[in-house]
């Protein structure tokens, strides 16, 4: 994980993720497809990953709802990689 002054950037560094770039890109489109998350991929020159707003408009709570649907996109995403094996 990386800090900055207005967001967290997360990285997934489970070993059956062989396309980091493509895995957080499915992840930040299953947040979306499900009106959670808009626009939380990486910048191009950051490493692949979700880049989460966490300034100063941005409520802790609001921050502690998407994380459970980080997780949930995670699994499914993984679950995904899975079944095209």
């Amino acid at each position: 994980m990386t800090r900055s002054n207005t967001s967290v950037c997360l990285t997934f560094t489970d070993p059956r993720i062989a396309d980091g770039a493509a895995f957080a890109k499915a992840v930040a489109k299953r947040l979306e497809t499900e009106n959670v998350a808009f626009d939380v991929g990486a910048y191009r020159d950051a490493p692949p990953g979700l880049r989460i707003w966490c300034g100063g408009t941005v409520e802790t709570s609001d921050i502690e709802a998407l994380l459970p649907w980080i997780d949930w996109a995670y699994h499914a995403e993984i679950a995904a990689l899975s079944e095209a094996a």
